[in-house]
């Protein structure tokens, strides 16, 4: 970094030479703000980043060669990565800009390709730095996604959800600049994180030049750590929808409800190209914690490994900031990572607000279990303290997107999230305005919308975790001619299940009260078994099952689930689960689990549902005598 500020200063390119002094480029753009503060960045030029020609005399020659976005992938390594090269090579290898997970996911569900592993991604990329730990599911490489061609017979490497993928889905990376639309505005490569956009995309700042009512523009000409919550729900609004569903916002089903006070005019916001019903948020959101608070700069910039999945790169737990029934929070997390803004203050833990810079405490689980008996007796089960995460029990509500209805139609074209035509500035080709017409069109709708109890099931870690619908796209296909090739078609995983899918998540809508134990032991939703209510194949899908049901009582997978590893709970574990309501019916108001130790030594634990109602016979008898 000191060897690239030595070049700077020799080249007469720091903060008040001639690229920003009255002959530069403020003759145009006074008023702009400085793009930092701090001692390096702060002196940086315009042209540094920018290029351009600050002598210029008219807007024509001062923009000749001018990037824009000095921080798009496209030029990335002769701008940011001159001072960090180091992330920037990270960077290109995560999940953020390979969107494995998004695609590895879909492609498996849509049955082209056999492996739950990532294969493809939106461009090449392969890991060369001779390190790639295949235990965490590292991989060497991936390849970019194929093309479509419906001339041709569907197969691995031509097939429709590729398609789907490049008009739909692949918005979200940070090669391309996104939708730009309410909610979604924001800038491509690091800016995408690292430069705040308003949900209106409208320019803030003193800047002549930059209008002030085109949506589009940074709040600011500003760079950034500290970013607010907003920020990454311009991109985590769909798929899992943590960002949103953080804030306590779910999807409603498009009325836009409520109305306004014109009449016939609705007072619903949109954003993302939805509007939302407000729920509870998380509480950490609501004690002022944002994103970058626990999620770690390895996670987020990548740790130089290409992963397929979200569990593979994200490292922190729960226990590493709140500890266990057994043990107080270590700190860092299982590899090794130290939490930088988590100290500890006497017998407390702190953490300091990386927006606001407060102090927040963090309570710690055994302090809780000293206070709360009944708390106490549900994180003291030892197979809950083994077999579960935490948030299985404290996310109280998770987003329920069921049945996603999309239609390709092979008579219009659409733009394409992966090809762009050239632009005269190389930072902008990732634009929603470049795309290239070589997709086709898509139209997206849905069964019904749910929130409450979400099953649960295995997660990749071995770990009881909610499951939500991720995703159950049921396929039509019209051809040229406007008849349908594919009518409400699910295709089959190579497993052999119903490529509609529910995956394992972190909901990010944790609260202190946790769901009840009746919520999980008693409710068939729950356990994957569904409601009983909705009946797919009553509303036109091939699917002989509700579309909340991941599971048969027998404990046969129904629906696929994309993460390696992960499963619904199998008959044996069902069967166990709601045994131990019927259990909770009468040993419920016994909250002390020494004593029930002590009737177990003494009495035996019985061996099934006989003898158990054997011996509730015996002492029933007993009672009346």
């Amino acid at each position: 970094m000191w060897r690239v500020l030595l070049l700077v200063l020799a080249a007469g390119l720091l903060f008040g030479g001639p690229a920003w002094g009255a002959s530069g480029c403020l003759r145009c753009h006074e008023g702009i703000k400085k793009i930092a503060e701090n001692p390096v960045m702060g002196r940086l030029s315009c042209v540094f980043c920018h290029r351009g020609n600050p002598e210029g005399r008219t807007k024509e020659e001062a923009h000749q060669g001018l990037w824009s976005n000095p921080s798009d992938l496209r030029v990335v390594d002769q701008t940011c990565g001159q001072c960090h090269g180091e992330i920037v090579t990270r960077l290109k290898k995560s999940l953020h800009a390979t969107s494995a997970g998004i695609i590895s996911a879909a492609r498996y569900t849509w049955g082209a390709q056999k492996t739950r592993r990532a294969l493809y991604a939106p461009y090449p990329v392969r890991d060369e730095d001779g390190h790639i730990p295949g235990q965490r599911g590292a991989l060497p490489e991936l390849q970019a996604l194929p093309l479509y061609d419906p001339q041709r017979p569907i197969g691995p490497t031509n097939h429709p959800v590729d398609d789907y993928l490049r008009a739909e889905c692949l918005r979200c990376h940070i090669w391309t600049r996104g939708k730009e639309r309410p909610g979604d505005y924001r800038s491509s490569g690091c800016a995408a994180c690292h430069v705040i956009y308003a949900d209106d995309g409208l320019y803030r700042g003193e800047d002549p030049t930059i209008p002030k009512d085109e949506p589009g523009h940074p709040r600011l000409h500003r760079i950034t750590t500290r970013i607010p919550v907003f920020q990454c729900q311009h991109c985590h609004n769909r798929g899992g929808r943590t960002g949103v569903s953080y804030m306590g916002m779910m999807e409603s089903d498009g009325y836009c409800s409520p109305w306004s006070g014109k009449a016939g005019v609705k007072a619903g916001r949109k954003l993302h190209g939805k509007c939302y019903n407000h729920l509870v948020p998380d509480i950490h959101y609501e004690r002022g914690l944002a994103c970058i608070d626990c999620h770690l700069e390895p996670e987020i910039h990548g740790d130089g490994n290409i992963y397929s999945k979200k569990d593979e790169a994200v490292e922190i737990e729960c226990e590493d900031c709140h500890g266990t029934v057994k043990s107080p929070a270590p700190l860092r997390t299982s590899r090794g990572t130290s939490y930088p803004n988590l100290k500890r203050k006497g017998s407390r833990v702190i953490l300091i607000g990386k927006l606001d810079g407060r102090e927040h405490p963090v309570p710690q689980v055994q302090e809780v279990v000293q206070r709360n008996r009944q708390a106490a007796v549900a994180m003291e089960i030892p197979s809950h303290a083994r077999k579960l995460e935490c948030y299985a029990c404290h996310a109280v509500w998770a987003p329920q997107c069921y049945g996603c209805h999309a239609q390709q139609n092979l008579a219009e074209k659409a733009g394409d999230w992966l090809r762009y035509g050239k632009s005269a500035d190389e930072s902008l080709t990732g634009r929603e305005k470049n795309r290239l017409k070589t997709a086709h069109h898509w139209r997206e709708t849905r069964s019904y919308l749910r929130w409450e109890s979400p099953a649960l099931g295995w997660n990749a870690e071995g770990k009881v975790a909610p499951y939500i619908p991720g995703c159950q796209v049921i396929f039509t296909q019209i051809g040229p001619d406007g008849k349908p090739r594919f009518l409400n078609h699910i295709f089959k995983t190579a497993q052999g299940t119903w490529g509609i899918a529910s995956n394992p998540i972190q909901p990010h809508t944790v609260r202190p009260r946790a769901r009840s134990c009746e919520d999980c032991h008693a409710n068939p939703k729950a356990l994957g078994l569904g409601t009983g209510l909705y009946r797919a194949d009553w509303n036109g899908v091939p699917f002989p099952y509700g579309l909340d049901q991941i599971v048969t009582p027998e404990g046969r997978p129904i629906q696929a689930v994309s993460h390696d590893g992960a499963r619904p709970f199998n008959g044996k574990e069902l069967r166990r689960i709601l045994r131990v309501n019927i259990c909770a019916s009468c040993h419920g108001f016994m909250r002390d689990p020494e004593f029930w130790k002590k009737v177990v030594d003494r009495n035996g634990r019985a061996p099934d549902d006989a003898t158990h109602r054997k011996v509730l016979r015996h002492l029933l008898r007993d009672s009346v005598r």
